[in-house]
């Protein structure tokens, strides 16, 4: 028996990477809206309800208003920002802690963690969690992504022939310092301050570094950098999708490239730097595990599938 899988929003940039990554899948079958429907709540309202599974691929305001007119037994995957931080949804990110994925599997909300939130969290909350950091550090991102990240709107501009002489430059942006994936990236690591976020968007198509720098001095825990590794390694062992490298390992060249993960589902924790100052990097696709693969990894859950069903896992 295959399951029926409804993507409200497929013609966006993650709803439509989903339906082109499922389409193919034996396990699934896609419901289609008609053309005329694509925007009517009844017409949509009946799919969520007629499917196994439905991706909410919408505008936050548009996802809120669907999930309260769905019944609570439809179980929704929701990628936009609307329910990130909402208590009756579950966070869809299986590595968060040990009981997860059991509470992804049970659920019927879960709201797909955001690109930056998800390297973020990743890097930040086993520092936390055990008690190396405490919960006031100062902590700083940097995130580095692809351009996709943006939308549609902004993929047009970039790939344009004539497009503005800025986008050839990487631009921060984000610069109030309230950026929309702050709240989750606060409330899933137990942190009590917002990090000083530094988001920049560079001239490739996808792929992610967030980079988190730490001065030991300032840790609740007095560790070697190596020590350090080793609870990273320990904490993500039997994660299928993160690889925690050796510290001090990097490419031979010397330069981290944000893309090289493009078009995968995994992520690679690197740990470099010495005893003062220690640079933690999560590179991944922010396509991939910062979007429609983090979806499908918890779709894969909730249907008691085997959880790296068509995934593509990184080396």
């Amino acid at each position: 028996m295959a399951y029926k899988i409804f993507i409200d929003g497929q013609e966006g940039t993650t709803g439509l990477k989903i339906h082109n990554r499922l389409k193919s899948r034996a396990d699934l079958t896609i419901q289609t809206i008609a053309e005329a429907d694509r925007k009517e709540p009844e017409a949509r309202l009946k799919m969520i309800q007629n499917a196994d599974i439905s991706f909410l691929c919408l505008p936050d305001a548009a996802a809120r208003e669907i999930a309260a007119l769905a019944g609570e037994s439809s179980r929704i995957l929701d990628t936009s920002t609307a329910h990130r931080t909402n208590q009756h949804w579950d966070y869809g990110m299986p590595e968060l802690d040990k009981n997860q994925r059991t509470l992804i599997q049970k659920s019927n909300r879960i709201a797909v963690p955001g690109c930056h939130a998800t390297g973020f969290i990743s890097l930040v909350k086993p520092l936390i969690q055990y008690g190396i950091a405490d919960a006031g550090y100062p902590f700083v991102c940097h995130s580095l992504t692809g351009y996709s990240g943006a939308g549609k709107n902004m993929i047009a501009q970039y790939e344009s022939e004539g497009r503005n002489k800025e986008l050839n430059s990487p631009r921060q942006y984000g610069l109030d310092q309230n950026h929309k994936h702050l709240p989750e990236m606060i409330a899933m690591t137990g942190i009590e301050y917002a990090p000083a976020f530094h988001p920049v968007i560079a001239d490739y198509y996808c792929g992610m570094l967030i980079t988190v720098p730490l001065h030991t001095r300032l840790l609740a825990k007095k560790m070697s950098p190596s020590i350090l590794q080793q609870v990273f390694a320990e904490h993500y062992q039997d994660q299928p999708l993160i690889t925690v490298k050796e510290f001090g390992e990097k490419p031979e060249d010397g330069f981290m490239a944000a893309g090289s993960l493009a078009e995968t589902d995994g992520m690679e924790i690197y740990l470099c730097g010495h005893a003062e100052q220690i640079t933690l990097m999560a590179r991944y696709d922010n396509l991939g595990k910062g979007a429609s693969g983090a979806a499908i990894q918890c779709m894969n859950i909730m249907l008691n599938l085997p959880e790296t069903t068509g995934l593509v896992l990184h080396s």
